[in-house]
């Protein structure tokens, strides 16, 4: 029987707060004759962009038995060690200073870090138990910090720094560390702990984040038939601005403006709040569709390059679907908000030319290149796999509930069943057949026009057939995202543009008025019809303009002045609102009872 492997022993000091460096060592045991390879991940799962961690390293030094050790970097991601005699230890200074969720952050309040962006692999010992030091940061406030992370403790106080410890080094990466003065919360769902854990100024109650995250999780637990995790962790930093979330085996990092977090005293469920609720349903949701039910070209992950798949429409667009429907579900909103929820998918991908262009199957594909690098014209060319994606999702929930035998419920189970548990791939034009097996008939067509192809999504029809109206009428104005009815006759004109408040075009629509004009993303406006152009300006124009009026508009592209003449143009009907319909058939009522409860 062969030996467990040594282990690989990594420490991480919060070196410089006001420089923002972490100082991140990884010691291996190594034969004398060797000369040690060293790789970082270039990407991270749940974030399908080779996002390139080593240029956040400033320095690498190596020293074996004590001694210094030549090294030099081979490759973007790999440093090479010379020969020496064992133990080795590699050093280097990462610089922090990235709010996301993807990298790492350091400063005087807050140190996070996400382990494929820190921690170095030692090549041939990536199944090797890794033990982790984490150390307290020097300073008269540091004995306030606490520790927040899955990774299982090996000898730290409870929430707090000391040494912990991974079965790999996959496992590794995939436990994510905030540290810092944490508000934090527990409850229970499924019999299993969850804790909440805040990171920044805010003044949220969080008994009542805790209360209603026990209903969404609950409701998943059960929904799959229990839970994949002996324990979870919602990581959360409270900003001024801004949004966004990444799964983890068993915890998630979220990142919410603070007026996100539910105020004390309020009993309603705000827009705001429903925003932080539908983020942290869907990154809990991915502990299944994702990170266990997975495609199979990510089985096993090569963090070296791109894995390609065409289904993450499924994989992220499914859990898109599901994300605020858990809501519905677990009784924290009603069936007309959650509608309202939908109405605003389905009006986000109807202001999308991209989704005459490229299908979700391919958005999928091209993720690594096109979706995550927007550019001025992302819009035209480039669909969502995660917002049109949860719209397929609905609409195969729709199709596979026609005959009232089978539903998306069920695929997932079944899903869970055949690929998560038992930790297989699924395979590309599984989810497809496994549909089809469900529904008791060929729904090849379906997959080809909505999956691969880029026919419009038949929504409207589908909706009724489970007693729901969809209308679309006109936006009211650049604030307007769907989802209610407007206060009257929506009359209004577009140009087909999208501007910043510097007048620079952002986006000029494909087919739209200015498009056909030959205005360009990058053109300044200066002038519309004589007069100075200001947002203001612009959003008179679309207010009160006369359809197929001519407007000369000034902008200067680059340093030279050009005119335009544009024709406006009646704005389009693209935005959605749903509701119930108030006399539908007994079969249609029945549907939609099965479907929303209502």
């Amino acid at each position: 029987m062969p030996s467990a492997p040594p282990p690989v022993r990594y420490r991480i000091v919060p070196h410089d707060r006001t420089a923002h460096r972490y100082e991140v060592s990884v010691s291996v045991d190594v034969p004398a004759a060797d000369g040690q390879l060293f790789r970082l991940p270039t990407w991270i799962p749940g974030s399908y962009l080779i996002r390139e961690f080593a240029r956040h390293f400033v320095s690498v030094r190596a020293t074996g038995n004590g001694q210094p050790v030549a090294i030099a970097k081979t490759r973007k991601d790999t440093w090479q060690v010379a020969p020496c005699a064992g133990p080795l230890t590699v050093t280097a200074e990462v610089y922090a200073y990235d709010m996301s969720v993807r990298t790492a952050y350091l400063d005087a309040q807050r140190g996070y870090f996400n382990g494929a962006a820190v921690f170095l692999c030692p090549v041939g010992h990536e199944h090797a138990p890794c033990i982790v030091d984490i150390v307290a940061p020097a300073g008269g406030d540091a004995a306030t910090w606490q520790v927040s992370t899955t990774l299982l403790n090996e000898a730290a106080p409870d929430g707090g720094f000391g040494t912990y410890r991974a079965a790999d080094y996959d496992e590794l990466i995939d436990h994510p560390v905030e540290t810092g003065v944490l508000a934090t919360a527990s409850f229970v769902a499924g019999g299993v702990p969850h804790d909440i854990a805040v990171a920044g100024r805010q003044q949220g109650d969080l008994p009542r984040l805790a209360r209603d995250l026990t209903r969404v999780c609950q409701w998943q637990i059960d929904f799959f038939g229990g839970a994949p995790f002996a324990r979870y962790l919602f990581q959360i930093a409270a900003v001024t601005d801004g949004y966004g979330g990444l799964e983890h085996r068993a915890s998630t990092s979220l990142i919410c403006r603070r007026n996100e977090l539910p105020r004390v005293g309020d009993s309603g469920v705000s827009d705001d709040y429903l925003t932080l609720l539908g983020l942290a349903s869907h990154e809990y949701f991915h502990a299944w569709n994702v990170k266990r039910i997975k495609p199979a070209a990510f089985m096993p992950y090569d963090l070296t390059q791109e894995n390609y798949t065409r289904q993450l429409w499924a994989f992220e667009g499914i859990t898109s679907y599901y994300d605020d429907l858990a809501l519905l579900r677990c009784g924290l909103i009603d069936a007309p908000r959650y509608l309202e929820l939908l109405a605003r998918a389905i009006t986000t991908m109807q202001r999308a030319p991209g989704r005459h262009v490229q299908s979700v199957g391919d958005s999928s594909f091209d993720a690594w290149i096109k979706f995550y690098r927007a550019d001025e014209n992302t819009p035209n060319a480039v669909i969502s796999y995660y917002g049109k994606g949860s719209l397929v999702a609905c609409l195969l929930d729709l199709e596979l509930r026609r005959d009232g035998t089978s539903s998306l419920d069920v695929l997932m189970r079944a899903l869970w069943d055949r690929y998560g548990k038992p930790g297989v791939g699924v395979p590309e034009g599984a989810i497809a057949a496994l549909a089809s097996e469900l529904a008791g008939r060929d729904l090849d067509e379906f997959f080809k026009r909505y999956v691969d192809g880029v026919d419009e999504l038949p929504l409207a029809a589908m909706l009724a057939d489970v007693g729901v109206e969809l209308t679309l009428r006109p936006s009211t104005g650049t604030r307007d995202r769907g989802g209610k009815p407007a206060a009257g006759p929506v009359e209004r004109c577009t140009l087909g543009i999208r501007v910043g408040s510097d007048m620079k075009v952002g986006v000029v629509l494909r087919d739209g008025p200015a498009a056909r004009a030959g205005l360009s993303a990058g053109d300044v406006l200066v002038a519309i019809d004589g007069m100075k152009a200001t947002t203001d300006a612009l959003a008179a124009l679309a207010e009160r303009g006369v359809p197929d009026a001519d407007i000369r508009l000034h902008a200067f592209r680059r340093d030279e002045l050009i005119t335009v003449d544009v024709t406006l143009a009646p704005a389009p009907d693209d935005t959605c609102v749903l509701a119930l319909a108030p006399a539908p058939s007994s079969a249609a009522l029945a549907r939609r009872i099965a479907w929303l409860g209502a």
